[in-house]
């Protein structure tokens, strides 16, 4: 048999790392694994980008097993693709997670609670090492969709509702930023910056990631200008997403593609997506 587990992807409306409060909108970008028990070692594949590291996917599948309560064999693959660029600010860990734990559950006829299956991915990404706040507001986003608002230091949901059908333009930059190189005191310090965004977030999510991939950007000292040209351009909000470098944008529904023609980005840098409804 072949379990099969899917996630989508999400962007960014205020980035946790400053202050542990963070929230996400839920995007059309997909991630699909594919597990299934076979031979006697133990393959992974990242379809996407094949290069990058597998042990979180490693850790994945070992603690949907522990989970399960069921011993995890000494042979299986597990083969992975996704729409979402690796290392993009576009939460392609959590996505990640969200979909190899849930193919090992698929494979397994395991059960779980929605939210409590995205816990168990977050902290598979925090052994993993590839989080720096947990992540919990990426993966409720990718795994729940809508706009969610989450305390990461509790891993506890603030706030959820849906915000409706837009287009997500996404310019995805070739370069990747991980987040061992990330300026933790800096972001740190711009926490009162970042409350006060939070306070408007629920209601104004768009207004919100605006502001906050200012506030984060400059932090990083992380290019800002495609942002801001879109917003001058009659964007509903833009900024970027996570810790970057990919910018998001959110216009009306149906003017991706001219938007984006307009704005001048490359096709090979560009990304186009809608916003994915709340379960």
């Amino acid at each position: 048999m072949t379990g099969m587990g899917s996630s989508h992807g999400s962007i960014t409306v205020i980035n946790a790392m400053p202050c542990g409060i963070g929230a996400t909108i839920g995007a059309g970008l997909t991630t699909e694994a594919e597990f299934s028990v076979c031979g006697d070692s133990r393959v992974v594949t990242i379809g996407n980008d094949p290069g990058e590291n597998d042990a979180m996917a490693r850790i994945c599948v070992a603690h949907a097993y522990r989970q399960a309560g069921a011993e995890e064999p000494e042979g299986w693959k597990l083969a992975t693709r996704s729409q979402i660029p690796v290392s993009r600010g576009l939460k392609s860990s959590s996505a990640a997670c969200n979909a190899i734990i849930r193919a090992v559950f698929d494979e397994l006829s395991y059960e779980m609670d929605p939210v409590d299956l995205i816990r168990l991915g977050v902290n598979c990404a925090r052994e993993a090492k590839v989080t720096v706040t947990g992540s919990f507001d990426d993966a409720c986003g990718c795994g729940l969709g809508g706009f969610v608002m989450t305390d990461n230091r509790e891993d506890a949901i603030i706030a959820q509702r849906d915000v409706g059908e837009y287009d997500i333009i996404i310019h995805v930059p070739e370069f990747k930023i991980r987040k061992t190189g990330l300026p933790l005191d800096r972001l740190r310090a711009v926490a009162p910056e970042i409350r006060r965004v939070i306070d408007r977030a629920v209601d104004e999510p768009f207004w919100a990631m605006t502001e906050n991939g200012r506030i984060i950007s400059k932090a990083s000292d992380v290019d800002n200008s495609v942002a801001e040209r879109a917003m001058s351009m009659g964007a509903l909000g833009a900024g970027m997403s996570g810790s970057g470098p990919a910018v998001a944008i959110v216009v009306p529904k149906g003017d991706g593609s001219s938007f984006a023609r307009d704005l001048g980005l490359p096709e090979r840098e560009t990304i186009h997506t809608r916003t994915r409804c709340g379960q």
